[in-house]
């Protein structure tokens, strides 16, 4: 079933569910906080970016939110979103 078809509130669902089953411990935490916290508020294109993120390998999503590497331009404002809410 493609992403047109599918139901907002089931594409939070799956997003949430895709948030917390990572490879990396500290990014399931990460992922799923933030998930939990902004997608109902997100509008589709939101949504859709941060899908895409979520299609990205682990070991680079960490180095992007923990800034040890640049992350991509298309990613950076919501890595950068996402980084902030976990800032002590």
């Amino acid at each position: 079933m493609g992403n047109m078809s599918e139901k907002p509130e089931n594409r939070i669902k799956r997003l949430k569910m895709r948030s917390m089953r990572r490879g990396i411990k500290e990014m399931d935490i990460i992922l799923s906080a933030y998930a939990g916290r902004e997608l109902e508020r997100m509008d589709d294109a939101q949504i859709t970016l941060y899908d895409a993120l979520l299609d990205e390998n682990d070991q680079d999503l960490y180095s992007w939110v923990t800034g040890q590497t640049m992350a991509p331009p298309q990613f950076r404002d919501l890595l950068a979103n996402i980084a902030q809410t976990f800032q002590k």
